[in-house]
């Protein structure tokens, strides 16, 4: 980030008092403004439905920074600064007639328009048509809209249809808030400034890829929401996905946001498709019953509050994915994402072929395959294992495994890693799209997600059982032990 690029905006946000906002959003701006990324002018409207006064919203954002904020990163003035930028405004979203009332905020300002649908997506299409039937608030606009965009292909194309109807896609941004970690945008430079491993990164050179999004809480009051998604809906349609992605991507021509989501939708156009009868050997779904989290008791997904004791919604998926083209013929995606697993981590594992001839002790071949292993969270950073000789006398020729490691939390200790949500924000005002999702590609993820959910709906089995604290059910480790392979915390 540059001081250079400030961009005067005015940030209208729809579902200001919600979760998003007190979790993400205002956290975020809190973040950008103490790095002075706020340009001298911009403003925030917050709204929602509940009748509060400016100096109430005010004072519920600034007991909600102390509760985020870090202790070591609070400071008062620059809370001062932010809150002062805030006006609130009470607005029915579903009533039209009250809209027009917004274009006195804007009155004799020219700063670009940031519309942040911070609400369900089923309010997406009617907050754009209620802008556009009032008239209001039009021009220099980007809007922003999180996921779920609907829940399978046909839902998807409805709301982007309703937004379509409004805006240009130039107009919108559709966030994956996985995009806006540091990691993952290194997985860019990684690969492309790297020749080291650009020349590496194909079926010549890689056996396998694994990628694992473990979560370690349970539902924690969403089972509502999550029992209409599920894993694969509510983690690998987005995130997941894209992970693969960028990992699987021809080079892109350069860095604009539609050379890099062209490349990004020929993989997904390459998916191979899961057909019912490869099922059972390419996809594992579970379901978390009773176990242990972190020492303590917890129950099963069917035991916790609001549960409907017969569903069959999926915490867990592991996936064997392949891709159609010449760069990965041959070489599978090992994907998997759980609620109730041991701990909380994100990483990539990049296997690498061994060398055609090995001359070392053969007892120690299986140690010959380098790996690529990029973590995402929780400690974000990148390592490479390579083998060296063990040290000794006594040791003649005997290897070792080891890292190269980049940890970004050691050597970037005196430079603050910024959270997703600040860089997209940051992104949104200077109007750049290249973290963002464009509509082609939520409907090519939709297209291959729906034919796997059509073939577990057909087949009427239900999820396997795995216990909390666990890492899934055994046919999930089965879906790579009977190609010879492990996944990697099983090594």
């Amino acid at each position: 980030m540059t001081k250079s690029d400030h961009t005067r905006c005015d940030l209208m946000i729809f579902g200001a008092l919600g979760d998003l906002a007190n979790r993400k959003l205002f956290p975020a701006l809190y973040q950008l403004e103490r790095a002075e990324l706020l340009a001298e002018g911009s403003r925030v409207l917050a709204l929602a439905r509940h009748e509060h006064s400016t100096d109430d919203v005010r004072q519920q954002i600034v007991d909600n920074l102390r509760q985020r904020v870090p202790a070591e990163e609070f400071d008062q003035s620059v809370v001062e600064r932010l809150v002062q930028r805030v006006e609130y405004r009470s607005l029915d979203f579903s009533c039209c007639e009250s809209y027009p009332e917004l274009n006195g905020w804007r009155d004799s300002v020219n700063n670009n328009l940031i519309v942040y649908m911070a609400t369900p997506p089923s309010l997406y299409g009617v907050i754009a048509r209620n802008l556009r039937d009032s008239d209001c608030c039009s021009e220099n606009i980007r809007v922003v809209v999180e996921k779920p965009i609907g829940h399978d292909l046909q839902s998807s194309r409805v709301i982007n249809d309703a937004l379509g109807e409004v805006y240009a896609e130039s107009e919108l941004f559709r966030i994956d808030h996985y995009l806006g970690k540091e990691t993952v945008q290194n997985l860019i430079a990684l690969r492309f400034a790297n020749n080291l491993f650009a020349s590496q990164w194909d079926q010549n050179h890689i056996s396998h890829v694994e990628i694992t999004v473990a979560e370690s809480l349970g539902i924690e009051g969403r089972w509502g929401y999550f029992d209409k998604a599920g894993q694969l809906r509510d983690m690998i349609q987005n995130h997941l996905l894209q992970l693969l992605c960028l990992i699987a991507m021809d080079p892109p021509s350069d860095l604009s946001a539609d050379s890099i989501r062209d490349e990004k939708v020929k993989v997904l156009k390459a998916l191979r498709k899961i057909t019912p009868a490869m099922m059972e050997h390419y996809a594992v779904r579970g379901q978390y019953t009773a176990g242990s989290s972190e020492g303590k008791a917890v129950p099963g997904y069917l035991d916790e509050k609001g549960a409907d004791k017969s569903s069959d919604t999926e915490t867990f998926v592991a996936l064997k994915v392949e891709i159609d083209n010449w760069r990965w013929s041959g070489v599978p995606f090992y994907i998997r994402t759980g609620k109730r697993l041991p701990e909380k981590f994100s990483q990539i594992v990049i296997h690498f072929k061994p060398a055609p001839h090995y001359i070392f002790d053969p007892d120690q071949k299986h140690l010959a395959n380098n790996k690529l292993i990029i973590r995402l969270q929780p400690d974000e950073g990148m390592a490479l294992k390579i083998l060296t000789k063990d040290q000794g006398l006594d040791k003649g020729m005997r290897l070792r495994q080891g890292p190269l490691e980049l940890s970004f939390a050691e050597t970037f200790a005196k430079v603050r890693i910024p959270e997703a949500y600040e860089r997209l924000l940051w992104e949104v005002m200077k109007g750049q799209q290249y973290l963002f999702v464009r509509r082609d590609e939520v409907e090519h993820a939709w297209r291959w997600i729906d034919q796997i959910i059509t073939n577990w709906q057909d087949s009427g089995e239900p999820p396997k059982r795995y216990a909390a604290g666990g890492w899934g059910p055994v046919a999930s480790v089965a879906l790579i032990t009977r190609d010879g392979r492990n996944w990697y915390e099983d090594v």
